[in-house]
């Protein structure tokens, strides 16, 4: 499946700053940067739940936001994009 997870870490303290960091390292781990503080991550359900879990361990409730998107392949996913950026085809080969 297809999620996009969306942050926005309070950034006015130094623990704030390091709580990004730490946010960001996550989402790397498990997809890519398609913005600042938004990733495109296919993972199956188990992937899921643990991205989530680890998500959550690492932000602050009270200060800071965490979505996440699933999109259903079921119904056809369609991405539009427009720039600079163009995003890696999960399912294409990994070697050329």
């Amino acid at each position: 499946m297809l999620i996009i997870v969306c942050y926005d870490v309070n950034t006015e303290t130094r623990e704030g700053r390091r709580r990004l960091r730490r946010v960001a390292k996550v989402c790397e781990g498990s997809g890519q940067r398609v913005q600042k503080s938004v990733f495109e991550c296919k993972v199956d359900l188990m992937q899921l739940e643990e991205l989530e879990r680890r998500l959550l361990a690492e932000i602050n409730t009270e200060h800071d936001c965490l979505r996440l998107y699933r999109l259903a392949e079921s119904r056809g996913c369609e991405v539009r994009e427009y720039g600079r950026f163009r995003a890696l085809d999960f399912d294409a080969p990994l070697v050329a």
